[in-house]
């Protein structure tokens, strides 16, 4: 078959990946300049290893990670740690990453709501079945079986932060994935995620797919034989099959012969964007690696990541780097503000991690934007997902809100990628 994928993040290139090793004639179209979607990296002469433009890191748990990295023979390349996660309570910064330091987190108090917290986190641990838990949303879930207090004090603050005023909607098994499936051990690629993306993206091609980057699909249209036509830049291209692995919206704004009712389905699929100041550092900012930062604790951003305690800062020219993030709705007045505004608003905050913090320790910035970062999940979403299939003969959808009840990220993006892979050869 001659197939198309719109797209060269990581579900994309898995799929890829798959297909030409089947033997299919496989074409990837990416309108940026290189490889990796959200997990692409980028890198300065002083550099050894790439940075991503969004914080990433892998789980031990990632089985899907990996597998395709023994079958790219780079196992040995993948670096597992430990880093410590910090919790924000009244002033304060305490670790939050393992069952004893949440029994001595102050936020919770002493007696029953530990008590709860240890009980409905091992519970959200160990069991399999999440269907019922769509059903309720995490806040009326937690409020019910860890208490309004716990609630208030430990997921309330995340969950606003994240999901702004999605907040109160969000359903248990979205937290439940969150907290089934996520280790403490932490994972990333040695020289940076881009190189990974490298070697697979490498492997593709071997295996004699084709990668076009800087390559924008402006239309995807049928044609009377079944086939469809990609207009990409200003060029048409034929193909039979067609995986897009763009956002929801963008697989409307691009398809213009797409049933009514389904296009209405795929709009219906809530999504925010992600924002994100990178600092390289002539110091060293705290001594921790992730920072959780409740939405009423009064910070910019709502998360903190100084990604040199977790990898040397050797690997950087001795810089040391911080992300501050943020998701927002793509309509906020903040998506669009320009990197001076950004930083104008962000770095004053810094002084809260490290009163010594001045700007003059910033050697480098830069600021990234993505308005398609986090699906938004609602109550009984898996009885509205869309199936990989579209309506359309030929053409695939494999986005990132398909994932579900899983939360965004590399290792169910492969995954993704993989499935729809396999149902389109099981054609």
């Amino acid at each position: 078959m001659n197939i198309a994928i719109i797209g060269s993040g990581i579900a994309g290139l898995s799929a890829a990946y798959d297909l030409t090793k089947a033997g299919h004639k496989v074409v990837i179209f990416d309108g940026a300049a290189e490889v990796g979607g959200l997990a692409s990296g980028f890198k300065v002469e002083s550099w050894d290893w790439t940075l991503e433009r969004f914080y990433h890191h892998w789980f031990a748990s990632d089985q899907h990670v990996l597998k395709l990295a023994r079958e790219l023979n780079c196992s040995d390349q993948i670096i597992f740690r430990r880093p410590d996660t910090m919790m924000y309570h009244l002033g304060n910064f305490y670790p939050l990453d393992s069952p004893i330091s949440a029994l001595r987190f102050p936020g919770l108090g002493w007696g029953i709501n530990k008590l709860r917290f240890g009980i409905t986190t091992l519970y959200l641990r160990s069991t399999r079945d999440w269907h019922n838990l769509e059903k309720i949303s995490a806040a009326d879930w937690m409020k019910r079986w860890a208490g309004t207090n716990v609630y208030r004090t430990m997921w309330e603050p995340l969950l606003k932060a994240k999901f702004g005023r999605y907040s109160d909607d969000i359903p248990m098994s979205w937290l439940w994935a969150r907290i089934h499936t996520r280790t403490a051990q932490l994972g990333t690629f040695e020289g940076g995620f881009q190189i990974f993306l490298n070697l697979l993206s490498d492997k593709v091609r071997q295996q004699g797919g084709e990668i076009l980057l800087n390559q924008t699909v402006k239309s995807i249209t049928t044609v009377s034989d079944s086939k469809l036509i990609l207009e990409v830049n200003d060029t048409e291209h034929i193909f039979e099959q067609c995986i897009a692995t763009c956002s929801p919206r963008q697989l409307v704004q691009i398809t213009p012969g797409i049933p009514k009712d389904y296009a209405v389905k795929l709009k219906n699929l809530q999504s925010i964007g992600a924002l994100v100041l990178v600092l390289a550092l002539k110091k060293r900012l705290t001594n921790h690696y992730w920072f959780n930062l409740p939405a009423t604790a009064g910070f910019p951003f709502l998360a903190l990541v100084e990604h040199t305690n977790f990898v040397s800062p050797s690997h950087f020219g001795g810089e040391h780097i911080v992300y501050c993030g943020q998701y927002l709705e793509t309509n906020h007045r903040n998506f669009s503000m320009q990197a001076e505004e950004v930083a104008n608003q962000f770095l004053p905050a810094l002084t809260r991690f490290n009163p010594d913090f001045d700007v003059s320790w910033i050697n480098q910035s830069w600021v990234f934007r993505s308005p398609y970062a986090q699906p938004v999940p609602s109550i009984n979403l898996s009885r509205k997902i869309p199936g990989l299939q579209t309506p359309i003969k030929g053409l695939w959808l494999a986005s990132m809100s398909q994932v579900y009840p899983w939360d965004r990220g590399t290792n169910f993006a492969i995954e993704l990628g993989r499935r729809v892979a396999r149902n389109l050869l099981n054609l």
